[in-house]
């Protein structure tokens, strides 16, 4: 029998005291035990079958074995010593000719319980992760001798291995409807029985209504608006309410340095007067408000990076590197402020497209909410009216395509202290699109409220529309 494949070979490393190869990390017995539980009870399989795949198992006809007794499982017939082996001699794999029924016996008598079948599962896999962390460096060094690719992208690339590692989801195997349901009933009962939140809250009511409870993980909120609308205080206003929540966030401002984003956020939590921080002319109500924002957001899970035109390397890496604090948010402050690749040939559309696709696979991969910030076009001044459309997106249509939600801002009147501006969901695949939500927004201390102004397109017929500055 086969009992090492080739790539576990390669695992294998050599002793330079000795000249010998070690054994790649292995646990025999855990192997054994978990077989033989299955074969004493099949219903051992849903205790280990979310822990536990068939490549985990060192042994070959290990792997043989476990991928005939979870096929039987899958298909509601018995698994035992007999059904197995004719199963296995049935199917002419190689090696398994080898396996005989005293072998299956000896492992079936080995087990006297099955209470501890989980905790050998997990061994198995964990000697599984060692042996596929050996075969990962021994690639890296083999990468790094050849000197075929740029060092920053042998890094890159060796950093998404090891990170795949970590979270043990090198690969994803696909799951049964039966699984998903019985998932996702258990979720819906919860949320009507009022013990997990269906989103997490922007803290603004509209919007949270539009997206059914507020944002999700996985998931990819693009925020796009003309410049000085107020896109980059909105989101940085739902990232401090996540914050305040226990949720940790990440914000990537480019445009502005790490301490306007901090000034505008004591401004928001304080209600400080924005124009006056600037003046350094503060009151004394603005030195009370920042006092106390300023000890409110020092308590929050927040982290700022103000570097400039960010690769999708650079916005990976920051991610993952407070990924460990339970980074729940991201709010990357905007997308055409971002590099690319810097490939020879390659335009600035494909760039921006590698850009979005990338963040939408670092959404899903992390499951966490990406708020990310775009430029509308100036296409959109030149109408007569002031609500955008999805072809307002600038420089790449790619935005529309990855992204799950895309909130348009654009101005609807402008008061002394404060403008009306809507908020149009162009795109939702959370609920209906084109809904109009009127929100307030006060500049002078960077705030955004809920509104009852009537936005709709018959009300703004008429209405001179200043531009502000």
């Amino acid at each position: 029998m086969n009992a090492i494949t080739e790539a576990e070979l390669m695992a294998a490393t050599s002793d330079p005291e000795v000249g010998v190869l070690r054994t790649p990390p292995n646990a025999a017995e855990a192997e054994q035990s978990v077989l033989g539980a299955l074969l004493f009870d099949n219903l051992c399989w849903d205790a280990i079958g979310d822990i536990v795949r068939s490549e985990d198992f060192y042994r070959f006809e290990h792997r043989i074995i476990f991928d005939a007794i979870g096929a039987m499982v899958a298909a509601c017939k018995p698994a035992d010593i007999i059904t197995v082996h004719d199963r296995l001699q049935a199917s002419k794999l190689s090696g398994a000719e080898g396996i005989t029924l005293v072998y299956l016996n000896a492992l079936l008598q080995s087990v006297t319980t099955t209470r501890n079948v989980r905790r050998h599962a997990e061994l198995v896999r964990e000697k599984a992760l060692q042996r596929s962390l050996i075969a990962t460096m021994d690639e890296a060094t083999t990468m790094v001798f050849r000197g075929e690719q740029d060092p920053v992208d042998m890094l890159d690339a060796i950093a998404q291995r090891i990170d795949a590692l970590q979270t043990g989801q090198l690969t994803t195997a696909p799951r049964t409807a039966q699984s998903l349901v019985v998932e996702r009933l258990d979720a819906i009962n919860d949320a009507a029985a009022g013990n997990v939140a269906p989103g997490w809250p922007t803290g603004l009511r509209d919007i949270d209504d539009a997206l059914n409870g507020g944002l999700q993980g996985g998931r990819v909120y693009v925020i796009a608006a003309r410049p000085s609308i107020g896109k980059t205080a909105l989101a940085l206003q739902i990232g401090l309410n996540r914050a305040e929540a226990g949720d940790g966030v990440l914000v990537l401002t480019q445009e502005m340095p790490s301490a306007e984003c901090i000034d505008r956020a004591i401004c928001n939590r304080g209600g400080v007067d924005y124009g006056r921080m600037q003046r350094n002319q503060l009151s004394d109500s603005d030195w009370g408000g920042l006092t106390v924002a300023a000890e409110r957001i020092a308590q929050m899970p927040l982290w700022i990076d103000d570097q400039a035109a960010l690769t999708l390397r650079a916005i990976r890496g920051k991610a993952m590197s407070v990924r460990r604090q339970g980074i729940k948010v991201l709010v990357i402050d905007y997308l055409q402020l971002c590099s690319g690749s810097g490939a020879r040939g390659v335009n600035r559309n494909t760039e921006l497209e590698e850009l979005s696709r990338g963040i939408k696979t670092l959404a899903k991969q992390l499951g966490i909410a990406v708020l990310l910030l775009s430029q509308l076009s100036r296409e959109v001044e030149k109408r007569a009216t002031p609500e955008p459309t999805l072809s307002d997106l600038r420089d790449s249509g790619a935005i529309e395509q990855d992204a799950d939600v895309v909130i348009a801002l654009w101005q609807a009147r402008q008061f002394e202290s404060k403008r009306i501006v809507g908020a149009t969901l162009l795109k939702n695949r959370q609920g209906r699109n084109a809904i109009r939500v009127p929100l307030e927004f006060h500049g002078w201390r960077q705030t955004w409220y809920d509104s009852e102004a009537d936005i709709s397109p018959k009300s703004l017929k008429g209405n001179d529309q200043p531009e502000f500055t």
